[in-house]
């Protein structure tokens, strides 16, 4: 790392951004509010006025330190809804968390190709013929259109207010017909993803990178106008703008910010799109060490190890990341659910790591989470007295999850999602029809958490094991330690715990887990979406870890009443004797490829690990025979509870400690308790 980019990376870490900041006065935010909540106008009308207002009251700053520019200094901007005017749209449509077009993966290629006067031609075409409804809707593309490129255009005055009009003249070029290097690529992405939030659309993926940027790589390398050195300190300078504004963007928590970046894999046509750049992006995150951009890697069974080394020398220092999706289970998944072969290459993930399709995709991949854990409970606890063998609670299990299903796809009808004007313009094939975002895209899938998996799996073990095994258990015992939350049973919870079968452990766990997850597979698919689109079942928990035990009382496995169920596709918090081989072979289950809208399997491993010499090398082999036994997912935390513990007694002092949450990384000390405790909990593999 150059000096520079020391520079600019200290004064982030010291949050100089932050001074530049500054909120609405109240005159101004009624202003706004007046405009933009008028019930007398239309939704899409108040969605293009507010992004007008938005970009033209920001103020370019100049970042001294920084190549590629771009700041966001208006904390906070009104919604379009005035107060109960959300809630009332509820009472008659669903609406999926704050309704707006998320998740998706844009035409980065083509829009930072042909700029914003390419997509102007592309609404324009056709436009004699179209529709009254559809001429209107133009207007209001127009307008978007016309607000980015003259916000772009402060940002070159203010280049040229600082003496640089060679890239003041390159950015109101590249804006308006294509950019011709990497560093105006990176510029107009940097204002251009700016643009989604400003909009309120959020979660919005960085999508595939390493392929997209890499004509502008490619053509800057064989001009001379880049060498390597010069290629990585570009991306460090641009990674590093993406976390000039991440306490800004989030959902739950300071890190849960959508900004993901996808890795490697395969190209649209079966090849290799491992290059270059791929490296560098993991060399630039490694140099630089923040929460943004997130990386994710597509491997495969012909990866090779430097790729899985280099990876997890991110993993030695604490990062988090990549979290890796193995193409061999991924893209026969999503063949199954229909896409074509050449979309199902061309996946990336999401905010977190549900898979989707760039350019053309309208997923909604966590549109809700099914309890499994509490399903398991469910049946054990109102069926237990009355069946008389284990395979009879299976088939209550089975029965229940259906149940379960086809009340989520009734409560999914009448999806309300707010208009997008500018999410068109940066996706393929919206334009040419004159067709909002919200009315759907080529897919129209709803992806499905399967929260607490390994819970539920565990729990029908030990009563498989206990009840109908060895009949060291009788069922009315047991259904009264849980009633009680097994107080006066402390020994029966040590036995539960410790002495029957764990998903992660055990091969009979495995084997019953496979048949678990193959039964959530099968409960939803044959059921269709009101957009035609399937649901996609996955083993990712998202918040749901938590959310869901809160309520959940004490459970077969000897969980206690509501302790957080282990994040994601994990296993038990309380898992003992067994080891990180152990616990990859047993959840790389054969019936992944039916479940692969995303969860990765989470391991923790004690930061110790990496003391050793050979350590980054026995890690990464680790990967990669996870990846061989047809795991889908992965993501590794190099961790230390003593540390951890320390951070949350004396946090000023642990700024830099960066942890694995979910789907994204996020600095631990600026989480939740409860999530810190979570994190805390989960079991540290050692060396």
């Amino acid at each position: 790392m150059d000096d520079k980019i020391q520079s600019y990376l200290d004064w982030i870490k010291a949050r100089g951004h932050r001074e530049s900041r500054c909120e609405l006065t109240q005159s101004e935010w009624d202003r706004v509010c007046k405009e933009i909540r008028d019930p007398s106008k239309s939704i899409i009308e108040r969605v293009t006025r507010r992004l007008e207002l938005f970009l033209d009251m920001e103020r370019p700053v100049w970042l001294e330190r920084a190549q590629i520019q771009g700041l966001r200094t208006i904390v906070d901007f009104p919604s379009v809804y005035a107060d109960g005017e959300l809630d009332e749209i509820k009472k008659t449509h669903f609406v999926h968390e704050k309704g707006k077009v998320t998740n998706i993966s844009c035409d980065w290629g083509n829009v930072l190709g042909e700029g914003l006067e390419g997509r102007r031609v592309r609404l324009r075409r056709g436009l004699e013929s179209a529709s009254e409804e559809q001429r209107e809707y133009a207007v209001y593309v127009e307008r978007t259109l016309n607000a980015v490129e003259g916000f772009a255009d402060r940002y070159a005055e203010l280049f040229a207010a600082h003496g640089d009009e060679r890239r003041a003249r390159a950015l109101r070029q590249a804006i308006r017909t294509g950019a011709r290097t990497m560093e105006e690529a990176m510029q107009c992405f940097r204002l251009l993803h700016f643009g989604f939030w400003a909009a309120d659309n959020y979660h919005n993926t960085v999508g595939r990178f390493d392929q997209y940027m890499y004509p502008f790589y490619q053509r800057d390398m064989e001009s001379g106008l880049l060498d390597e050195a010069g290629a990585l300190a570009l991306i460090e300078d641009f990674f590093l703008s993406f976390n000039l504004d991440s306490d800004l963007y989030y959902s739950l928590q300071w890190g849960d910010n959508g900004q993901s970046l996808m890795l490697g894999g395969c190209k649209r046509d079966g090849s290799s799109a491992v290059n270059e750049l791929t490296y560098l992006c993991i060399r630039a995150s490694l140099a630089i060490r923040q929460i943004d951009p997130k990386l994710n890697l597509r491997v495969n069974r012909n990866t090779p190890l430097s790729l899985y080394e280099l990876s997890t020398e991110l993993t030695k220092v604490g990062m988090g990341f990549p979290q890796y999706a193995n193409d061999d289970v991924v893209i026969p998944g999503l063949l199954r659910w229909g896409y074509d072969i050449e979309d199902a290459r061309d996946y990336t993930v999401a905010a977190c790591w549900e898979y989707i399709v760039p350019n053309v995709s309208m997923d909604i991949v966590n549109i809700d989470a099914m309890p499994v854990a509490e399903v398991a409970r469910e049946v054990i606890t109102d069926c237990l007295p009355y069946v008389c063998e284990f395979e009879d609670l299976m088939q209550e299990l089975s029965c229940r999850m259906c149940n379960r299903a086809l009340q989520m796809v009734q409560k999914h009808s009448r999806l309300y999602m707010e208009p997008s004007p500018y999410a068109s313009i940066l996706m393929r094939g919206f334009l040419e029809a004159k067709r909002d975002i919200s009315e759907g895209g080529r897919y129209n899938n709803y992806g499905v958490h399967g929260a607490g998996l390994s819970c539920a799996v565990d729990q029908l073990m030990a009563v498989k094991a206990f009840v109908f095994g060895d009949r060291s258990v009788n069922a009315e015992t047991l259904l009264k330690a849980l009633s009680t939350n097994f107080e006066g049973y402390e020994e029966l919870r040590r036995h539960l715990r410790v002495d029957a079968p764990k998903m992660g452990r055990d091969e009979s766990a495995r084997l019953l887990g496979d048949r678990v997850l193959k039964m959530l597979a099968d409960a939803f698919a044959e059921l269709r979406n009101e957009r035609g689109g399937c649901y996609r079942v996955g083993t990712g928990t998202a918040m749901y870890y938590l959310w869901y035990s809160r309520d959940l009382p004490a459970t077969a496995d000897g969980r206690g009443a509501g302790q957080p169920l282990p994040a994601n596709f994990s296993p038990a918090l309380f898992i003992t004797e067994a080891g990180p081989l152990s616990v990859l072979h047993g959840f790389a289950l054969p019936a992944l490829p039916l479940a692969v809208n995303g969860g990765p399997m989470t391991l923790e491993l004690h930061d110790t690990v990496f003391h050793a010499e050979d350590s980054v090398e026995k890690v990464a082999r680790l990967v990669q025979s996870y990846i061989l036994q047809g795991g889908h997912q992965l993501q590794l935390n190099a961790v230390n509870r003593e540390k951890m513990l320390r951070a949350q007694e004396h946090p000023e002092e642990y700024g830099d400690l960066i942890v694995r949450v979910w789907g994204w990384s996020g600095h631990f000390v600026e989480l939740d308790k409860a999530y810190q405790d979570q994190i805390i909990e989960r079991t540290e593999f050692g060396a």
